[in-house]
């Protein structure tokens, strides 16, 4: 076990490994009309999101977010104004970035988004949601469901589950994040904010385990 891992046992860390492969969607990065770029607690939204605009992937990106409790502190001027200030000294044009300032959960994200192009006169066909690794799967799922015209691609930076446990540097908090991203993934079709997503059984039975241990802060009430 690395040394990082103090909170985790080595169990728990298989567990949670195989919740968090299950969230990445895998898509192949490809050429889109716009990106969408999502606000979190994760600063490497952005930088992964300026990357793929370096690379000529898309010629307008959104970056959506406000406040939440989790991010006040870090991002006081709300998630978005901070990730974008972070692409634009990462090199990216402020032309090319449109500002959601509002958006309190993924819905509101994605929703917003759609209506801050729509008023700049954009109508993608294609769209590539940023996220955090471990948030490929529920975003997807939302803009299914929500923008089901679009032809949805999910990207996040490259890490390693390991490498991510480092650069956050609370591996509780992680697989926290992890099992509370899963249980929506589960129950949030049930309640029209999301298409239905398989969960295969060993990956199921793994966030149940992980239930049981405790992982729970960022549970919802179901």
């Amino acid at each position: 076990m690395s040394g990082n891992r103090k909170a985790i046992a080595e169990d728990q860390w298989d567990q949670a490994k195989l919740i968090w492969d299950h969230h990445q969607m895998h898509h192949e990065v490809r050429a889109v009309d716009v990106a969408i770029g999502l606000g979190s607690h994760d600063l490497g939204v952005a930088t992964r999101t300026a990357e793929l605009y370096r690379s000529g992937l898309f010629p307008l990106l959104v970056f959506t977010g406000g406040n939440s409790p989790t991010t006040r502190s870090r991002f006081p001027r709300g998630e978005a104004v901070h990730f974008r200030e972070h692409a634009i000294d990462l090199g990216v044009p402020a032309s090319a970035i449109l500002l959601e300032p509002n958006a309190a959960n993924t819905g509101q994200n994605i929703a917003l988004s759609r209506d801050v192009l729509a008023a700049a006169g954009v109508t993608p066909a294609t769209v590539l949601l940023v996220s955090k690794p471990y948030m490929e799967r529920r975003s997807f799922a939302t803009a299914r469901k929500l923008w089901p015209e679009v032809d949805i691609v999910c990207a996040s930076e490259p890490l390693e589950f390991d490498d991510y446990l480092k650069s956050i540097g609370d591996e509780k908090l992680v697989v926290d994040m992890l099992v509370g991203d899963l249980q929506r993934v589960i129950e949030y079709p049930k309640f029209g904010f999301a298409i239905e997503q398989e969960v295969p059984e060993d990956v199921h039975a793994a966030y149940e385990s992980l239930v049981r241990d405790g992982f729970t802060s960022r549970l919802i009430a179901s």
